[in-house]
């Protein structure tokens, strides 16, 4: 491919760039073509992981369900989980949402990674845990729930429980700042957490211990996935404004970077040696409120190389994506197909027609589906290959030498990890949270797949942990450390600050055994009531 080419194929991602290359027409929708104009903010999160049943719905519309791996999420989605439903969501500067089976949340405000104004979301039900990555206090996230919200300051672990009104909140690390409206301000730090009283909101009970459930092992070993994809990481991704994107491991470890000469980073997936191999070959398309039908790749990779760049093939090595600036297509308002320079008699994707608009009916009467509506919209399946297949592609291994538009090139070398949250090293962390097995012996591994007990919450089934799998938070043994919790009263929304004393460890919901009864301490406000649990 000549040089002029290659600059044709870095600009596939503009409207004129795509027409110059004729995809086409049908390749593109403007905003103005899907029922809902495209609001002013275009960030998107992803939805990074699925399992058991999850939808996705917006303004009370159903979207998809069930909820498709790698779907961009916009302002105002909301995602649901069933009994049997887990789900991950990634955002751009590197903090991770998950909730568990019957939770919900919703995404009130998204700001773009470097810009101003804050990210919101509602936990709207449930139990969910998060991970959050408040290192530009011009953009934090907030997290609403119920009637109180919570920020963090820099790297920060925690678990909100919504099961028992108005609210629980556990600190595995760093710092968290607490408020109900101007009723109450509390700080929180790593290893401590709060339950909030229904009765009055200017009371709560602070714990420095947390209470285990049984889904800490889920969202743990989560975690683990994560920091494996990541030790796989090159330099590629370092230039780039959202470089902190864990999407950027998932290129990683599913393929090779190549630096071409003059022209710049190449990623080819894996599976593209494959001969009939298409960019664009096993998918989805789901129908969104604000830009119509989107692509929502099969691939478990696939969410950067179809927001932005341009995927070209070359004769001597088959697809490569490159990812040129990395401006998502919805920045624009405008979704393109992002295929350069393609194989000769290569179709690109036709992107089906939203049918005309009607009213949307009610869904079936069930728990699942209470206020939502169907969308005239059903996601269409796609699995397609090229005719005939294509030839020539060399089977590319983790140090094969290939040819890139003339040049010889060696894929990227794995560099060092970023430093970050480290289950396994708690003496790592500023506030550390103390690590132990189901055991309750500190540091101990399981000798083969431990099963940890419900936490009573509705869905909270039995988890099977692999042996060497990540550390589960849990209580010491009995009689090892104090598992102290005091009351408070607080007003005027001031932050309070709290003492405590001794007791042994209680019983978790792990199944360990309860020592002796800490000692509950309680303050009284100017008005004079007692606090209370």
């Amino acid at each position: 491919m000549n040089r002029r080419g290659w600059i044709r194929s870095r600009l596939g991602v503009a409207v004129l760039g795509v027409a110059a290359l004729g995809l086409g027409a049908g390749s593109l929708i403007s905003a103005q073509e899907s029922s809902q104009p495209a609001a002013q903010n275009t960030q998107a999160v992803r939805l990074s992981s699925v399992e058991g049943q999850v939808r996705i719905a917006q303004n009370n519309q159903l979207l998809a369900d069930p909820a498709l791996v790698n779907t961009p999420l916009f302002e105002g989605t909301q995602v649901l989980t069933s009994q049997d439903g887990r789900a991950e969501l990634q955002f751009e500067d590197g903090s991770v949402v998950r909730l568990s089976p019957n939770s919900s949340l919703t995404l009130a405000a998204l700001n773009r990674q470097g810009g101003s104004g804050n990210a919101e979301v509602v936990l709207d039900s449930g139990l969910g845990y998060f991970e959050m990555h408040n290192e530009n206090a011009a953009s934090e996230m907030r997290v609403c729930f119920g009637d109180s919200v919570v920020t963090a300051s820099g790297l920060t672990v925690l678990r909100i429980d919504l099961d028992n009104p108005p609210g629980e909140v556990a600190v595995f690390s760093g710092n968290v700042h607490l408020e109900r409206g101007a009723a109450l301000a509390v700080d929180l730090h790593g290893g401590e957490s709060v339950v909030l009283n229904g009765a009055d909101p200017t009371q709560y009970s602070l714990n420095e211990s947390i209470e285990p459930d049984s889904w800490d092992v889920w969202n743990s070993d989560r975690d683990a996935v994560l920091m494996s994809a990541e030790a796989a990481r090159t330099g590629a991704a370092n230039n780039m404004a959202d470089r902190n994107n864990p999407a950027w491991n998932d290129l990683d470890a599913n393929g090779n970077w190549y630096n071409v000469p003059d022209q710049g980073y190449v990623w080819s997936p894996n599976e593209a040696a494959s001969p009939g191999w298409d960019p664009y070959g096993s998918g989805y398309w789901m129908w969104t409120p604000r830009y119509g039908y989107i692509w929502v790749s099969g691939a478990s990779w696939g969410y950067l190389p179809y927001q932005c760049g341009a995927w070209n093939y070359f004769s001597d090595f088959g697809w490569g994506w490159a990812p040129g600036g990395c401006s998502p297509w919805w920045g624009s308002g405008i979704w393109v197909s992002n295929i350069g320079i393609a194989p000769g008699g290569y179709r690109p994707p036709v992107r089906p027609r939203p049918l005309p608009p009607h009213r949307p009916r009610p869904l079936a009467s069930s728990q699942l589906n209470v206020g939502l509506l169907a969308t005239p919209n059903a996601v269409v399946v796609v699995n397609r290959r090229l005719p005939g297949g294509t030839s020539g592609a060399p089977v590319r291994g983790g140090n094969s030498i290939v040819k890139i538009g003339g040049h010889v090139v060696q894929p990227l070398s794995a560099i060092s990890s970023r430093p970050q949250y480290d289950h396994q090293n708690p003496g790592q962390i500023a506030h550390p949270q103390p690590v132990y097995s189901d055991a309750g012996t500190p540091g101990a591994q399981h000798p083969g797949f431990g099963v940890v007990s419900g936490s009573g919450r509705p869905g909270s089934a039995p988890v099977a942990r692999p042996a060497g799998g990540a550390p589960v938070y849990s209580r010491p043994a009995p009689g090892a450390g104090s598992s102290a919790s005091t009351s408070h009263v607080s007003s005027g929304g001031a932050s309070s600050s709290h003492s405590s004393s001794g007791g042994g460890g209680g019983g978790a919901s792990h199944g360990g055994g309860g020592g002796g009864g800490g000692s509950s301490h309680s303050s009284s406000s100017s008005s004079g009531g007692s606090s209370h649990r």
